[in-house]
């Protein structure tokens, strides 16, 4: 889905979407309240965030199993597998499953480290123990209690920060800011916070700054015209990242979050890009929804966390360090 304008600011369809905001809320408490968490049987760290897309957990959910890595820790991730139609548990293999299976991020997390999907994350988490994980990184799921968490990490885009402030098709919220925070071990701001939102987290919450940069080959297109088109929950985020690389942008398509690509689409891509004289660039969260056989006619545009100070991460993880 594309994000609603008005999860931004309030308006009067969001305060007339209020009492279904309400409703969400209450069902959310009410199934957290009614899970009992069971444990992995090892430490579990878990990137979510408060709202519906954009906020940047997968890039620092890679961020952080590559810190663990480097550690000598055998990290495997857990994913949803949102957008794709295997139930799981299943290992993720990049050669054989393809995003409309197990979901795009999957794919980018396997990359990284084995990645299992399961919607239910009890039985993924186990499945990825008795393939060998001494540790489990968790895309996605602070609002899920089904799976104990050992440290849970909540990511907020610091342009964005929180909307409006409301639930749940009235705003971008998946639960009430003060109640998922209570959950949390740390928060990661990504950007400058331009949202303020420092000032509405609790004094005593870890707090970690980092940015999204272009990362290995990405910053080639430096001084380059290119096409960028992106179907993430902010796009917007992708084209700031190829004007902060100094590119020229003479085209610019967007699609909703997690949109399958169709043939004729990506080809009319490539022909006004083509004729426009310019590189065809998208994000990699998008290159594994291409037709396979055209993804090498377009740049894909990498991007990586870089840490204010990458030593505060030891400092909200030591119950995982000490366990592995």
């Amino acid at each position: 889905m594309r994000t609603p304008a008005f999860w931004s600011r309030r308006s009067p369809l969001s305060t007339l979407l209020l009492p279904l905001g309400a409703l969400y809320a209450a069902i959310g408490r009410l199934r957290r309240l009614m899970a009992t968490p069971q444990d992995a049987g090892v430490p579990v760290v878990c990137i979510g965030n408060l709202v519906a897309g954009g906020a940047g957990k997968t890039p620092v959910a890679i961020a952080v199993a590559r810190h663990l890595l480097d550690r000598g820790l055998d990290v495997h991730f857990l994913s949803r597998g949102y957008g794709g139609t295997l139930p799981g548990p299943a290992r993720v293999d990049p050669g054989r499953h393809d995003a409309a299976g197990v979901g795009d991020e999957p794919l980018l997390l396997a990359e990284v480290a084995p990645c299992w999907i399961a919607r239910d994350r009890v039985a993924g988490a186990r499945a990825a123990v008795a393939d060998g994980a001494q540790i489990i990184v968790m895309d996605d799921g602070h609002q899920n209690a089904h799976l104990r968490k050992t440290v849970s990490i909540v990511v907020v885009d610091g342009e964005t920060g929180f909307g409006n402030g409301r639930l749940l098709p009235a705003g971008p919220l998946r639960e009430p800011v003060a109640e998922g925070l209570a959950r949390a071990d740390a928060v990661v701001v990504i950007g400058e916070d331009r949202a303020g939102v420092a000032g509405q987290l609790p004094a005593d919450l870890a707090v970690l700054h980092g940015a999204l940069e272009p990362a290995g080959e990405s910053r080639t297109l430096s001084g380059e015209t290119v096409f960028g088109f992106a179907g993430i929950g902010r796009p917007a985020k992708f084209r700031a990242t190829l004007e902060g690389l100094g590119c020229t942008v003479s085209g610019w398509r967007e699609f909703p979050d997690h949109h399958p690509y169709r043939r004729a689409e990506i080809e009319a891509i490539l022909r006004d890009a083509d004729a426009a004289g310019a590189i065809t660039v998208t994000t990699g969260k998008d290159a594994v929804r291409l037709p396979p056989d055209l993804r090498d006619s377009i740049r894909t545009v990498a991007v990586q966390v870089a840490w204010r100070d990458p030593a505060r991460l030891d400092d909200v993880l030591p119950r995982v360090t000490r366990n592995g």
